[in-house]
């Protein structure tokens, strides 16, 4: 594996972006230079021409892109999906399953075990994200309903016999059966959050006493606050912003969240337990048109329009279309974050999210060299894997 240096950088850190030069040796971050110049020798030096280099975006909810679905129930359907989200700086991503039966639960996630994680023209494939299938009926979103149901110990148990590979389980926390399920999940050191939930603001502090990480697609198919009996009851979106801790997924694609959400979001949140996820589907990076959310031939019919995908009868979301840099991009524009801290919420928070910062999520010595460059429009130019290039239009 040859050794690069990277000249002319504007170089992204969590505190601040700065002039320097970077060297990758054996596929990870050997030195840092700010202000100065490395002497040493290498194979391949590259001029960055003064654009930004940055530590590769991490996906850590996605369904699919470049018209293939995580659950299409085939081992190129996953490459390919994984490799359309690399082209636009994803170098690190967590394939993201859709509510559905048992048996097709089960039999993803032995094809899932079949996956080749460290395939060399493919981003670093982390594990997986079940998403569901146990989710409350009042926002089940574009989850089929049908497929809704409470955690049980004969369903999860087997499917966490059958892989070791569940890096992330998002559910509803208020669910009959759902304590006792995050006591597994915490178990196997699976990190826990809440998706599709009508829970309270209450119940969700509870769950997070007990090991809840994350809020899935902060705003999107979770509670807020209501009126029971003539008395507000605030939601899971208020226990979001309560929880310091609390990590919050936000899909900045311009759609799922105004512009004025985003700016609150990041107000109370701050870019330390922000992560910039696409929860994209297939027609990620295809042009408009109809599309199938979830497996190919059974999965629910959807129309992208506007960039973003839609029931067909036009009543909620189906996901998005967004790739990384699209949500950085949006981000940027669209609150009063600076461009480091925005980076940050797709490298370092998700990386922390996921405990795999020691290796990943910011440019420093000993670090993986998973790196992009990209110009002054978030146009991603150059994307290196592990030291690997696999894109270079510079």
């Amino acid at each position: 594996m040859a050794t690069v240096k990277f000249i002319n950088c504007r170089i992204i850190t969590s505190t601040g972006i700065y002039p320097g030069e970077v060297l990758v040796r054996d596929g990870v971050i050997h030195r840092v230079v700010f202000g100065g110049t490395i002497d040493e020798a290498c194979e391949e030096v590259i001029d960055v021409q003064n654009k930004y280099l940055s530590p590769g975006f991490i996906d850590v909810h996605t369904h699919g892109a470049g018209g293939a679905d995580f659950m299409d129930g085939s081992l190129e359907a996953i490459y390919q999906s994984c490799r359309a989200h690399m082209e636009y700086g994803t170098t690190s991503i967590v394939p993201t399953t859709i509510t559905s039966t048992k048996e097709s639960l089960l039999s993803f996630v032995e094809l899932f075990n079949q996956v080749d994680l460290q395939r060399e023209d493919m981003p670093n494939i982390l594990g997986l994200h079940l998403e569901g299938p146990y989710f409350a009926y009042e926002q089940r979103g574009a989850q089929d309903s049908k497929y809704l149901r409470n955690p049980t110990p004969e369903e999860y148990q087997e499917v966490l016999k059958r892989t070791d590979r569940i890096l992330r389980w998002s559910f509803a926390v208020e669910l009959e059966g759902a304590d006792a399920f995050l006591e597994a999940l915490r178990d196997h050191g699976i990190i826990s959050s809440l998706a599709h939930s009508d829970a309270s603001c209450e119940q969700v502090f509870r769950a997070y006493e007990n090991g809840i990480s994350a809020l899935t697609h902060f705003y999107s198919a979770m509670s807020g606050v209501k009126r029971v009996n003539a008395y507000r009851i605030a939601g899971a979106i208020e226990a979001g912003y309560l929880l310091d801790d609390l990590y919050v997924e936000v899909i900045a694609d311009g759609k799922h969240l105004p512009k004025e959400l985003l700016q609150l979001i990041y107000k109370v949140k701050g870019a330390d337990r922000i992560c910039l996820v696409t929860d994209s589907m297939r027609a990620a990076s295809m042009p408009d048109g109809y599309y199938k959310l979830g497996n190919k031939d059974e999965g629910m019919d959807t129309v992208v329009e506007d960039g973003v995908a839609k029931l067909l009868d036009r009543t909620a979301f189906a996901g998005s279309t967004a790739t990384a840099d699209r949500l950085i991009r949006t981000m940027y524009e669209l609150t009063a974050a600076p461009l480091h801290q925005v980076v940050k919420m797709m490298t370092l928070s998700p990386a922390k999210l996921l405990r795999i910062d020691d290796k990943k999520g910011s440019i420093a010595p000993g670090k993986d060299g998973d790196l992009v460059i990209f110009d002054d429009n978030i146009a991603v130019e150059l994307v290196m894997v592990k030291g690997r290039i696999m894109k270079n239009i510079l």
